[in-house]
């Protein structure tokens, strides 16, 4: 697999990483209410979701996936529940400045990062993506060398889209200084996680 392969696949998941979604939603409601390690956990999730479903491509049975509808259908419910629970906590916390806010516990950050691989594995889309793109950029057949060099692809992909949405959203939570400016930061964040929820159950 040449270099121009790998780029071409490298912008085409580009794209497919940093278009607006419920997933870079969550990262950025997550780091701005809880901080960055929650953010980078939900995201690290997603990440091993996507190499999950490259490793079912690659060995052809990202279309058996596809047909997994009952399994992929709990998998989306389950994890959109989960952020419309959280969204509504967000919504209905006490606003605590970020530097007197404790530091998430592990407990909270797993069940973040399960959360994003749930959701990744339940999107319907993640297999037609696969499906549709890989064999036009590099072919029917793959070694495992090819599949190491598309994950690290991805994870260098993932790295920056995931990374600049955290870096800004940490940004943005340094502003937080007051109760009040936290309250209503909490409640945007809250509600676009529950939009992000609804948007995951509504998605095809």
């Amino acid at each position: 697999m040449d270099i121009s392969t790998l780029l071409a696949f490298g912008a085409a998941f580009f794209v497919f990483a940093a278009s607006p979604g419920p997933d870079n939603m969550t990262i950025v409601a997550r780091t701005i209410s809880h901080g960055a390690a929650s953010g980078i956990a939900y995201g690290a999730g997603t990440v091993v979701g996507i190499l999950l479903f490259l490793t079912l491509a690659a060995f052809g049975m990202s279309v058996i996936a596809a047909e997994m509808g009952i399994v992929m259908t709990i998998l989306r419910y389950v994890g959109a529940a989960y952020l419309i629970w959280m969204g509504i906590k967000l919504w209905t916390a006490e606003p605590v400045v970020p530097e007197l806010q404790p530091v998430s516990e592990r407990r909270g950050l797993l069940a973040l990062f399960a959360t994003g691989i749930a959701l990744n594995l339940g999107n319907p889309k993640m297999p037609l993506f696969y499906v549709a793109l890989l064999p036009n950029v590099v072919g029917s057949s793959l070694t495992p060398g090819h599949i190491a060099a598309l994950a690290a692809v991805i994870l260098v992909v993932e790295v920056v889209v995931i990374g600049g949405h955290v870096i800004l959203a940490g940004r943005t939570r340094m502003l937080l200084r007051t109760p009040t400016i936290v309250r209503r930061v909490n409640r945007t964040a809250g509600g676009v996680m529950v939009g992000a929820g609804v948007a995951v159950v509504a998605s095809r």
